[in-house]
C-alpha cells in the first residue's frame, strides 16, 4: 500500500497559488486514508463529516485541480466510469484490482517510453502525455476465490 501525504499537496497547492479550503483539506484527507480509486460521489460521502454542506460540484473542481497538479490520478474502473487514487510518484501508473477495487501505484518504466516512441514513431502523433493502467485480482481477493473455489470442490 502506498500513501499519499495530505501535507505535500497543501504545499503543492500553495505553491501554485491556490489557498488550502476546508473543502480541499476534507477531500484531500479522504483521499489519504484510502486504497482504491473512489467516485467523486463517494469523495463527496466521505468528506461531508469533515466538511458539512460541501457541494458535489466543489468535489469536481477540487479533484480536477488535484489531478492537473498531479495530487491524484484519474483511475478508470469496468462500469465505464472513472474514479481518483492517491498518485506518489510524478510519473507514476495503477493497477487495480477488479474484485475489490484496491489501487497499487507503480513507478513508470523505461520501457513504456521506448514503446511510445515507437507507436510515435509508427503513427506520426507527437505524444506529450499517457495513461497506463492495468487491471487484475489482488492477492487478498485471489487468496478468497481459492479458498471458495476449495470449499465448493473445485
Amino acid at each position: 500500500m502506498f500513501s499519499i501525504e495530505a501535507k505535500s499537496c497543501e504545499g503543492t497547492l500553495q505553491q501554485a497559488g491556490f489557498r488550502i479550503t476546508r473543502p480541499r483539506k476534507a477531500i484531500l484527507e479522504v483521499l489519504s486514508q484510502t486504497g482504491g480509486a473512489l467516485k467523486p460521489e463517494e469523495i463527496q460521502d466521505r468528506a461531508a463529516p469533515l466538511c458539512p454542506g460541501i457541494g458535489l460540484v466543489t468535489v469536481y473542481r477540487t479533484l480536477t485541480l488535484l489531478a492537473d497538479l498531479g495530487c491524484i490520478r484519474r483511475v478508470h474502473q469496468d462500469d465505464h466510469c472513472h474514479g481518483y487514487a492517491r498518485a506518489d510518484y510524478a510519473h507514476g501508473h495503477h493497477v487495480v484490482c477488479r474484485t475489490c477495487r484496491q489501487v497499487v501505484e507503480f513507478h513508470g518504466s523505461e520501457d513504456i517510453g521506448a514503446v511510445i516512441g515507437q507507436v510515435s514513431r509508427q503513427t506520426g502523433f507527437r505524444i506529450d502525455d499517457h495513461l497506463l493502467e492495468l487491471m487484475g485480482i489482488c492477492p487478498d481477493c485471489q487468496t478468497q476465490d481459492s479458498a471458495v473455489e476449495d470449499r465448493n470442490g473445485g
